[in-house]
């Protein structure tokens, strides 16, 4: 697949998962709108990928309509796909005082999908068929006992991908990606505590790697999944289905 002459936008652009959709989209041909929070990893992603015709960056935690609206308005022709990866990953204690946790962990998990769709709908190419992508969890499968806030969240955004793929249709393909344990930053705390436990439960008795989730990411925007919307795909080794 050639994506030569299409927009592909990453949120969560500089992180694991989001370096290696990127890396693996602009091989492919695709000019790049690259956001992420994390100001400093997203100038060494694109000082890595060395691309300045093709890559454009922004550096945005996307926490309101106005911020996703922004975003959106810096791509530089319609877009093709919208891959949305951003999401922050913190522990819920579950007291009165931790409120704020959940709202934080919804707003940057599900809410800023949400909102960057809406902004995202009058952007979309209208010669083809666009697509979206969004990353849930194994955590919204399983529920993860301390990170609820977040298990709900990627819940969510299971229900968002199966009520978009309908109210969309048939103009735009909208389908999720449920990672299991990846080796990444993000859950590198988790495999240090309780490693040996998860992976005994993991069929294929290793951790994922980040280019395996972009393999798929890229799949669902190509020409071989032109009769796919509303699904979620695992890539987790078989954990869930064991």
């Amino acid at each position: 697949m050639s994506y030569s002459e299409r927009l592909v936008v990453i949120t969560g652009a500089a992180g694991g998962i989001g370096r290696e959709t990127a890396k693996l989209f602009l091989q492919r041909g695709a000019s790049l709108l690259l956001i992420d929070r994390n100001e400093a990893a997203l100038q060494d992603l694109e000082k890595s990928l060395a691309s300045p015709t093709r890559v454009r960056t922004l550096t945005s935690a996307l926490e309101s309509p106005k911020a996703c609206a922004h975003a959106i308005g810096c791509a530089h022709r319609p877009i093709y796909a919208l891959v949305h990866m951003a999401g922050i990953f913190i522990e819920d204690p579950l007291t009165a005082e931790s409120r704020p946790t959940w709202d934080q962990t919804i707003g940057a998990n599900l809410t800023n999908a949400y909102d960057l769709i809406i902004a995202s709908r009058p952007r979309f190419e209208t010669e083809v068929t666009p697509r979206i992508v969004l990353m849930t969890s194994l955590a919204f499968r399983r529920g993860s006992f301390d990170h609820v806030a977040y298990s709900a969240a990627k819940g969510g955004l299971v229900g968002l991908t199966r009520a978009l793929s309908r109210a969309l249709a048939p103009s735009v393909l909208v389908n999720a990606i449920a990672p299991g344990v990846i080796n990444t930053n993000m859950p590198a705390q988790i495999i240090r505590d309780r490693g040996d436990r998860l992976l005994a439960e993991i069929p294929l008795k290793r951790w994922g790697a980040a280019s395996e989730v972009a393999d798929v990411a890229e799949f669902l925007c190509g020409p071989q999944s032109t009769y796919i919307t509303g699904q979620v795909i695992n890539v987790d080794g078989g954990i869930v289905n064991s």
